[in-house]
């Protein structure tokens, strides 16, 4: 009874209507969709580079859009777990979680799960026409380890795995290999690099989020690299992946000098926001290091692409 009088009255002062259309966007968090369309962004560029006009355009849409629910999917998941599991309590520095703060109800959100899932799966289900009937095979294991991720894997260290495959390797290779006309469907060891490169760039998310949440991760038995690393540790990781992304680029990228040489200008953001990060430290002013990160990396897709596209 507490509880529920704690979520009415915080949503009365928040003006957020249980289950509303408001809820359900704060609970989608559009800002990290970002996280989504840099993948694909660089792939789309890349494949353009290479095909030009005879790029195939309605994979590319599929890519973006697919990319886009299962990020959404991803954040409906995470909010019901972790509330579940008591992870979004009081003590909580992150934003506010639609659960937790009584935005959407539990049985709201298990639909709502259902739903992006389905979605999900309706809009990767076209791309067996361009990538053949293997395309099931990733569909179920990208939504297969949407679901482990929060119930298991993240509490075991290997959210930041999970993160350099399903945001960098598999959807950057893949969108480039759908998007590519027959005759030319192959992936290059340059769309490789490009996608250790994103993951590893995407990663630095999840570091400051959990670098944030380190003591709150600690109590509820939550081993993420960071709490492995230790905090003074963790912020040099989080310098060092940007920096070894550009530095994949610019070793790798010979024949699209752009491509290697604009990045540069993310380097200098990812840097100012790491010299912010250490001098925070700790508390809830790491939510803004949060957001720079989500606009850093956001840079660093669109220098990329830029350059393969000018390449």
């Amino acid at each position: 009874m507490f509880i529920f009088a704690t979520h009415q009255q915080e949503n009365m002062e928040n003006k957020i209507t249980t289950n509303s259309f408001k809820a359900w966007l704060l609970a989608a968090r559009p800002k990290t969709l970002t996280g989504a369309s840099v993948p694909v962004m660089i792939a789309t560029a890349m494949a353009f580079s290479t095909a030009k006009l005879s790029i195939q355009v309605i994979p590319a849409v599929l890519c973006f859009l697919f990319a886009f629910i299962m990020q959404i999917d991803a954040n409906f998941i995470n909010d019901y777990f972790d509330f579940v599991r008591g992870n979004d309590d009081e003590t909580r520095l992150g934003p506010k979680r639609a659960c937790a703060q009584g935005w959407i109800s539990l049985n709201a959100m298990k639909v709502g799960i259902a739903v992006t899932t389905i979605i999900a799966c309706l809009i990767g289900l076209p791309l067996i026409f361009f990538g053949g009937w293997e395309m099931i095979i990733v569909g179920v294991l990208c939504v297969l380890f949407c679901f482990l991720y929060t119930t298991s894997l993240s509490y075991l260290g290997l959210g930041d795995l999970l993160v350099l495959v399903f945001f960098g390797v598999v959807p950057v290779c893949l969108s480039y290999y759908l998007e590519m006309p027959d005759g030319m469907k192959s992936i290059p060891a340059t769309v490789v690099i490009a996608s250790i490169a994103c993951g590893l760039v995407i990663d630095t998310l999840l570091v400051v989020n959990n670098f944030r949440d380190i003591d709150n991760d600690i109590r509820a038995g939550k081993k993420t690299l960071v709490v492995r690393l230790g905090a003074a540790r963790s912020l040099h990781l989080y310098l060092a992946l940007g920096v070894a992304a550009w530095a994949l680029g610019f070793a790798h990228f010979s024949e699209h000098p752009f491509a290697a040489l604009l990045p540069i200008i993310y380097i200098a953001f990812h840097v100012k926001t790491w010299l912010r990060m250490k001098a925070i430290a700790k508390g809830k002013a790491l939510n803004m290091i949060l957001g720079e990160t989500a606009r850093n990396m956001f840079i660093y897709g669109l220098l990329t692409a830029s350059g393969f596209l000018i390449s």
